[in-house]
């Protein structure tokens, strides 16, 4: 078995608990929410298009894609974890802590489930 596919996901509602019990900034998880739900549809899309340009025999243009919405995922989140944090300081630090656990989340879960079902990712 395989972890879920959104477990990112469930770890951002369990983490808008813990930020509302916590007393923790709740500017750093709206921003730092916004910015993983914007980037997992970047990533989506990139999927999608990815596969389209495989399918069609397009490999380096797949990999361009797959490289240049990598990248700007990244910046993305950087960019937000510092303009919110030079809003308030530590709104920026509890969106960095934030995006780090989901990334590390998001990242576990993609190589178990590469562990667990290699011809899942080959789709």
């Amino acid at each position: 078995m395989s972890p879920p596919k959104y477990v990112d996901l469930l770890v951002l509602a369990v983490a808008l608990a813990v930020f509302a019990v916590g007393g923790l900034p709740m500017l750093g998880f709206g921003v730092g929410a916004a910015a993983w739900l914007a980037q997992r549809g970047i990533q989506a899309l990139a999927a999608r298009h990815a596969n389209q340009e495989l399918a069609a025999g397009n490999r380096q243009k797949a990999m361009g894609i797959v490289a240049a919405t990598t990248l700007g995922r990244v910046w993305l989140m950087a960019t937000t974890v510092l303009l919110v944090g030079l809003a308030e300081r530590e709104a920026g630090l509890a969106s960095a802590v934030l995006l780090l656990a989901l990334f590390t989340v998001s990242f576990a879960a993609l190589g178990i489930a590469h562990l667990f079902e290699p011809e899942a990712g080959k789709a």
